[in-house]
């Protein structure tokens, strides 16, 4: 039973984006055109070689943005802010969701691939601002993106996660190998399961999931 498995944990480790709410609010349908935007103008590309290398690049580096520090030398803080200036009116206050990490033992924190200031404005949206300890964003890594596992050896340094006393929740199947390997307690939280070994659990449904781990 999912309780069982997580009596040890004191830290709660969460993903952002199509993890704190739900894939269907479809966010990232609003970045990936500011990205491909921004490759097109930062390069002088066409928009469907920008669209390949957006692409490309996160498949091979975890994300568009090291692909293009690492290729094209591209300053990375412009970059943040411009592809994740979108539009959040749809997002949904999640009172259930608010209150079950609220209620978990511990310190709970946020890790994202995007910025801090992003996620600050969507856990306001979302309803949860006052749920998480910490926020971290990628710049808090350096830059380093998940899945690298440096990058996450960087953010739980900062904030003092044991890693054998912590769960991480997170859409990308990929971004649970490094906590896996660290020791942790994973969960993939995704519409469809993706069987694997560095995969403790999988939900659909994340309040559900997180209610069950209450007394």
């Amino acid at each position: 039973m999912p309780k069982q498995s997580f009596s040890h944990i004191t830290t709660w480790v969460f993903d952002l984006d199509n993890t704190l709410y739900p894939p269907q609010a479809r966010l990232f349908d609003q970045i990936e055109v500011r990205m491909t935007n921004y490759v097109m103008t930062a390069l002088g590309v066409d928009r469907p070689q920008a669209d390949h290398l957006r692409q490309d690049y996160w498949a091979r580096y975890g994300t568009t943005l090291t692909g293009l520090m690492r290729e094209h030398d591209l300053d990375p803080a412009p970059y943040l802010k411009d592809v994740h200036d979108i539009s959040l009116d749809h997002l949904e206050a999640d009172g259930l969701l608010a209150s079950h990490i609220k209620s978990l033992p511990g310190r709970r924190i946020v890790y994202t691939n995007g910025t801090a200031p992003y996620a600050e404005r969507v856990l306001a949206a979302r309803g949860l601002e006052g749920a998480f300890d910490a926020i971290y964003g990628v710049e808090h890594a350096n830059f380093l993106p998940k899945p690298e596992r440096a990058a996450f050896e960087t953010i739980f340094a900062q904030d003092g996660v044991n890693t054998e006393t912590a769960a991480m929740f997170e859409d990308d199947p990929r971004n649970l190998h490094a906590p896996h390997e660290m020791g942790m307690r994973t969960v993939h939280v995704a519409p469809d399961p993706h069987d694997a070994d560095h995969i403790h659990f999988h939900t659909d449904d994340l309040p559900t999931f997180l209610s069950k781990l209450r007394d």
